[in-house]
């Protein structure tokens, strides 16, 4: 017995490309106000918590009178923004996939890599506060050498540099840019932010971390509006 798939139609096709955009562009959206939260929080309530010249003694005196705020933190930047990545990725291949095929597969591993490297990175920064500041009350100590290593882990993760997140934006930035299926102003600003993001790697340039986060706020609206708003993929935009 043979069975056979009916075909599907195009306006049926159409209704799930759209659909994809739209949750597409949420994500993006959500993605923007993660990466605004996260710096508010980082230039206030944290100012102590990351400031250079603390000392890792400070950093775990920190940790244990902020404890919830930091875990609502950890939750916003890393594990809520990983998850965004993964729709808003799938949709940016959608979109330009047809005309772009290797730099859409391409971005789409990297969003991939980089929402994976999130989720690792909040996961073991929300379960290493609560173990440091049990480790606080009986041995001081320890919970300061605990610390210590699981900032350096999560700081090389990508707490401490945007290597992956560059090279996604730049790969989606010159599709876009390719193919005219984003405005040529976005594809400008994804490609600085990019670069921007791409130096962090370098440690006497880790400075320029806030020109990534700055510049990624403006391109995730950026792109979350253009995914919301649009109605079919455009030949051209301006």
């Amino acid at each position: 017995m043979t069975i056979t798939t009916p075909p599907t139609s195009a306006s049926a096709v159409e209704k799930a490309d759209r659909t994809l955009a739209r949750v597409g562009g949420a994500a993006a959206l959500l993605a923007a106000g993660t990466f605004a939260y996260g710096i508010a929080m980082f230039a206030t309530t944290f100012t102590d918590y990351t400031d250079p010249d603390a000392t890792p003694s400070d950093s775990v005196d920190f940790l244990v009178d902020h404890q919830g705020s930091l875990l609502a933190w950890y939750i916003g930047i890393f594990i809520v923004f990983g998850a965004a990545l993964v729709p808003l990725g799938l949709a940016l291949r959608k979109r330009l996939a047809d005309e772009t095929p290797l730099l859409a597969n391409a971005s789409m591993v990297f969003a991939a890599i980089w929402a994976a490297l999130m989720f690792a990175t909040g996961m073991i920064s929300n379960i290493g506060i609560e173990a440091v500041a049990d480790l606080a009350d009986t041995d001081p100590d320890q919970a300061i050498s605990v610390w210590s290593s699981i900032d350096i882990v999560t700081n090389g993760l990508g707490g401490g540099n945007e290597l992956v997140g560059g090279i996604w934006i730049l790969l989606v930035s010159l599709a876009g840019h390719l193919t005219n299926r984003l405005p040529r102003w976005l594809n400008l600003v994804g490609i600085v932010t990019a670069i921007a993001g791409v130096v962090t790697v370098v440690p006497a340039f880790e400075v320029v971390e806030m020109v990534f986060g700055l510049g990624s706020i403006v391109w995730f609206i950026g792109i979350g509006l253009t995914l919301v708003r649009d109605r079919q993929h455009p030949r051209a935009m301006s």
